[in-house]
């Protein structure tokens, strides 16, 4: 029997056409799934706003949340999470941004801090007080003077100030990779181990008993290269050995950017929000690490992409509020989100 080449064609034209149409059926299905698992952060409707603002801070202290500095001298807004409620603190006395504050009784403390205008900020000289219950603002420890920078991210930890990395020179230059201690019993700095990379406008965390440096970049005014020299290698500090250590390059931040924010939650890593050049808008990804595996994964997406701000977590919800939408000084935004958390 003679067999027509063209009918085989047709045959196999068909069963790759099925194939292929089975084969999208199962990617869209798959994909359908994976976006369905990652949460997105709602829009909370509350009684009054925030001053717009970015290069600023957001954190949590008895019960209420503070958004604290940001470019120009701006007061001190304060969210009441259980009213919905934002009203207004006192100015601090200077301008003072690009920043991470921790959070010491019922104070606020701001270290590794810029002043000043664009793109040669200068380093505050002075850690910074914001006394929540007076409402009142004062002036801490001295830095010392060969070891001040802005941008730096810092964390409070068994009775120390951990200050980390960050630019001495505003947006121009003078990146470092620096780790100081100051001993809150003895106000004592101690200069610890140099990080294995330079980075600033980023967050740090501790997990455990380790310090994670993730997110941030070099920030080169100098070479016109401001948003571009993100670093994707986490860094981690051995508290208990004092010794540093970098994940394995598979083990990077999957979404390199700067301008994030870091918090430790449930044994984990979350870096959210951020810039990059890759894209004008602001970051809206909120990407957590596992310590155990070293594994990343996007955990949600906020519902305005922002960079320059915070995330708070509070009684079983992430919140975060002001920041900028856009890669740089804007738009600049007032909105507060809320991801309630499964748990």
């Amino acid at each position: 029997m003679k067999v027509n080449t063209s009918d085989w064609r047709c045959v196999v034209r068909f069963v790759v056409l099925v194939v292929s149409v089975l084969w999208i059926g199962v990617s869209t299905a798959a994909f359908a799934e994976d976006e369905a698992s990652v949460k997105r952060w709602q829009p909370l409707v509350t009684e009054g706003a925030p001053h717009k603002r970015h290069e600023a801070a957001f954190i949590e202290c008895d019960g209420r949340f503070y958004l604290l500095g940001g470019r120009r001298i701006q007061p001190v807004d304060i969210f009441d999470p259980k009213t919905k409620t934002w009203t207004q603190g006192a100015q601090p006395p200077i301008e003072i941004h690009h920043f991470q504050p921790v959070v010491m009784g019922h104070q606020i403390w701001l270290a590794g801090a810029m002043t000043g205008r664009y793109p040669r900020e200068k380093a505050v000289e002075r850690v910074m007080v914001y006394d929540t219950r007076a409402d009142e603002w004062s002036w801490g420890h001295t830095i010392p003077e060969e070891r001040r920078r802005g941008g730096a991210g810092a964390v409070i930890h068994d009775g120390g100030l951990y200050l980390v990395c960050g630019i001495r020179n505003g947006h121009w230059d003078g990146w470092v990779s620096w780790l100081d201690r100051l001993d809150l019993a003895t106000g004592q700095w101690e200069q610890l181990p140099d990080a294995p990379h330079v980075r600033d406008h980023f967050q740090t965390a501790v997990v455990g008993n380790k310090l994670y440096a993730a997110g941030g970049r070099k920030t080169s005014g100098v070479t016109k290269e401001v948003f571009s020299l993100t670093i994707p290698e986490v860094d981690v500090y051995d508290i208990d050995r004092g010794e540093w250590s970098t994940l394995p390059e598979e083990s990077n931040l999957p979404t390199p950017r700067a301008g994030c924010f870091a918090i430790s939650l449930d044994g984990r890593l979350l870096i959210a929000g951020g810039e990059s050049s890759g894209q004008k808008t602001a970051h809206n990804e909120i990407e957590s690490l596992d310590p155990e595996t070293n594994q990343w994964e996007t955990m949600s997406t906020f519902s305005t992409g922002r960079h320059g701000t915070g995330v708070i977590y509070y009684e079983g919800s992430l919140y975060t509020a002001a920041g900028s939408g856009g890669r740089g000084g804007g738009p600049e935004l007032n909105t507060t989100e809320r991801l309630p958390l499964d748990r």
